[in-house]
């Protein structure tokens, strides 16, 4: 881009837009002032960034898609050994993949061709897996149900009249259905562990910063997780091995504890001790059969020799409430405001995503309703608090992370279903507002809290009631990844 000189009605406009008044004599001193930092601006547009050589990728629009959960195909592996060696990986569509389109979800980012690999992207190349495409997920991944794609929904492959969760919605289908072996997906409020309940299939939201989010479109820094979706535990613990690691791009990433998760898999829980957190049970829209299906995996887990017993963490059903302005008003100051990425870290941009997303608000009215009520509640409450609630709400969330630091004192896992129902109906698309954005949001109760705090959570599909999966979140200390794997291994062992 040139940088062109700015007029007076230019820096007038930028003045106004922060409550200073200019005149005409006072902008003529100001413009002169500040023609120092436009030379800097063309010194900075005349540099190159540094960008790695990447091979020209083949890709087609899928010509068989029944579930609606493929947005683009290909077929990448860049060697034929390695751990991941012969296994085939779906992207969640919010994942840079250079040369192969990504829209996140939108239609106001449809055409977009990102020039970069994300990190996950490179090391599962690395470790010998071949990516065969690009899964569908919610418009900008705001969706806890599977209908907000801007391309139509993604239908749950154990019931297609139902919801297969969000946002990484088509990652989960996918890996449920049998077409890829593996997925990544993304996760914010619930965003992999949703799908995953919804859909049957093991899915990691990692301790926050295990994974880095390198070249993965945001939604709020602090929030944001990747991980691995997957039809059964053993591959789950050897993708989050791959995947897992400081990058030195993602300042997200400090003192991070990485472990070797497959050493964990032992079929054997015997001694751990598993806290039913009383709080995750009987909260608002549960399905007395979800409840007691988790607790009575919880069960097979007293029958393979866990000491199992029931805890309270009141704070808990506070979570809700506290992730909520986090995930509100910092969507808005950073991904829509910031046009994706905003400002303040140091992690590496993706400068063509970041000019793809502007000029946003000139489509807004082509965002789904989940987003539109998101973004009015996040700046109505960020213009009339200033930020205040946002930054109350992050000092909340350090109390909420102790209380259930103080829970994880006693036992070494926490215990609660995944999501209160079973998967929902897909609303019709002449449904109303109101239909839309409840079956957007109504399931998140137990799974936002842990984007909040960070800890490890992960669902392990432990029952199917009415031909829909039943899923049981298990929860862990921060990096203690491998306890997770441990107790699911052992249930998974015992029930499959």
């Amino acid at each position: 881009m040139a940088v062109a000189e700015p007029d007076r009605a230019e820096l007038q406009a930028a003045a106004a837009e922060l409550g200073l008044n200019l005149d005409d004599a006072t902008t003529d001193s100001y413009l002169a002032l500040i023609a120092p930092n436009v030379a800097a601006y063309r010194v900075v547009d005349e540099l190159s960034e540094p960008a790695a050589e990447i091979p020209r990728r083949e890709w087609t629009e899928p010509a068989d898609n029944p579930l609606g959960a493929w947005y683009a195909r290909t077929e990448l592996r860049t060697r034929d050994d390695g751990p991941l060696a012969g296994r085939t990986v779906a992207l969640k569509d919010n994942v840079c993949l250079a040369g192969v389109p990504m829209m996140n979800g939108a239609s106001t980012l449809r055409g977009y061709v990102p020039d970069v690999d994300a990190t996950v992207v490179t090391r599962l190349l690395e470790a010998g897996a071949t990516i065969v495409g690009k899964a569908h997920c919610e418009y900008f991944c705001f969706s806890g149900g599977s209908h907000t794609n801007a391309s139509g929904a993604v239908r749950n492959p154990h019931k297609p009249t139902h919801s297969a969760g969000g946002s990484s919605s088509g990652s989960a289908a996918l890996v449920a259905a049998g077409e890829v072996d593996l997925a990544i997906g993304g996760d914010q409020g619930g965003s992999i562990r949703i799908p995953s309940s919804w859909c049957g299939t093991v899915g990691m939201k990692p301790t926050h910063g295990l994974v880095p989010y390198t070249g993965i479109m945001p939604i709020e820094a602090t929030i944001d997780h990747t991980g691995p979706i997957t039809a059964n535990v053993a591959d789950n613990a050897l993708m989050l091995e791959v995947i897992a690691g400081p990058d030195g791009l993602d300042p997200r990433q400090l003192d991070v504890r990485r472990d070797g998760y497959t050493r964990a898999l032992t079929g054997d829980c015997a001694g751990l001790r598993i806290g039913l957190v009383r709080e995750g049970f009987g909260t608002a829209g549960s399905e007395p059969d979800v409840d007691e299906a988790v607790r009575a995996a919880a069960g097979v887990l007293s029958d393979l020799g866990a000491k199992v017993a029931e805890v309270s963490v009141p704070l808990h059903s506070s979570g809700l409430a506290i992730w909520n302005p986090i995930a509100l008003e910092g969507h808005v100051w950073q991904m829509l405001l910031g046009n994706g990425f905003g400002m303040n870290w140091r992690g590496q941009y993706v400068t063509s995503l970041l000019e793809a997303m502007r000029g946003w608000q000139d489509r807004a009215e082509e965002f789904s309703e989940s987003l539109k009520v998101s973004m009015l509640a996040g700046n109505l409450f960020r213009r009339r608090y200033g930020g205040a609630t946002y930054a109350k709400a992050q000092n909340l969330a350090r109390t909420l992370t102790a209380a259930y630091d103080a829970a994880l004192v006693d036992f070494d896992v926490l215990v609660m279903p995944t999501l209160p129902m079973k998967a929902t109906p897909l609303p019709p698309e002449d449904a109303p507002r109101e239909l839309v954005i409840e079956r957007a949001f109504e399931m998140i109760g137990n799974t936002a809290p842990f984007d909040a705090t960070g800890h490890p959570a992960l669902n392990l599909p432990c029952a199917t009631v009415d031909d829909l999966p039943v899923g049981m979140m298990l929860i862990g200390r921060h990096w203690d990844e491998a306890t997770l794997y441990q107790t699911a291994h052992a249930y998974e062992t015992r029930t499959t």
